[in-house]
């Protein structure tokens, strides 16, 4: 039976870090997986929305993922989102991510097209039948168009490399569900940051989130509250941390470029955003200010 203990925690969803120019840094990469060690977070999810995938070429999802392992490799869980527009691409990460001696795969269901589940399941199994890793099914419909179905994660779920679901679905009932229906021990991810306590209150055993790289103290001390059995704490915490997320969705610019920018005050540079995404403007700087001021409230307040 496989160990999944090392999956459990607060795993940040890891930001594009892009230079001045909008091309991959690696140096920023480095800078910001080293600045998440530091924070104590459990692991990095790396390459997914928060990564700006689908706006990336392969070979630059492979340079992100080479300088997160060259920072902090062997020392966090990283979780190595690989899904591409194509089967080849995806299976060419995910390789590419075995090389690296990454913990495990995970990957979105093809996008763009309607495709029946036979095809959604050939594409996830290339990826899993391409290494010997754990693979993470990443559940997330509102992006996506697909829902995934109680019948395709028992099949899923029935190979032995298929561990989990980072599951992004709105209603806290799934995490139930995927618990309740799994066949053996599987780790389900809550994966909207609004409801993490909601999720692990419903049987979530871990998270994955895009906004935990904004406060990670904040999840952090979320989830131990949580593990200690002090829920009014951990609901007081989410409170707060409810409050951060309408003020980083409130600005003109995308949710990401804002808390780069947050990051940024932090003396973290990981440039903004990659377009179509937007920047933040100068209509966003009240925002930002009020975000940061909030994060740093509540820090000292919860640490």
């Amino acid at each position: 039976m496989k160990n999944l203990d090392k999956y459990k925690g607060i795993i940040p969803a890891f930001y594009a870090c892009y230079d001045d120019e909008g091309n991959i840094s690696g140096e920023r990469v480095q800078n910001l997986a080293k600045y998440y060690l530091e924070k104590g977070v459990t692991g990095l999810y790396v390459g997914g929305s928060s990564g700006e995938c689908i706006y990336q070429k392969v070979e630059e999802r492979k340079l992100v993922l080479e300088n997160v392992m060259s920072a902090v490799g062997g020392k966090m869980t990283i979780i190595a989102h690989v899904a591409a527009p194509s089967t080849k691409e995806s299976v060419e990460l995910a390789k590419h991510a075995e090389s690296l001696d990454v913990d495990a795969l995970a990957a979105i269901p093809p996008i763009y097209f309607s495709l029946p589940e036979r095809a959604i399941k050939e594409y996830w199994m290339s990826m899993v039948n391409a290494t010997k890793l754990d693979f993470i099914i990443y559940n997330i419909p509102q992006t996506t168009g697909y829902a995934l179905s109680m019948d395709l994660f028992k099949e899923m779920t029935a190979h032995p490399q298929v561990i989990g679901v980072k599951n992004s679905s709105m209603p806290v009932l799934d995490i139930q569900l995927f618990k309740y229906f799994a066949d053996k021990e599987t780790i389900v991810f809550n994966g909207p940051d609004e409801q993490y306590i909601g999720g692990r209150i419903m049987g979530a055993d871990a998270g994955i989130g895009g906004t935990y790289g904004a406060m990670p103290e904040l999840f952090i001390a979320a989830n131990q509250a949580f593990e200690e059995g002090n829920i009014a704490k951990a609901q007081e915490i989410q409170v707060a941390i409810n409050q951060i997320i309408l003020k980083l969705t409130s600005c003109e610019g995308n949710m990401y470029a804002v808390i780069k920018a947050i990051l940024a005050k932090r003396g973290v540079e990981v440039g903004s955003v990659r377009a179509p995404l937007l920047p933040v403007t100068s209509n966003d700087q009240l925002l930002i200010d009020e975000a940061d001021k909030l994060i740093q409230t509540y820090v000292a307040k919860f640490k």
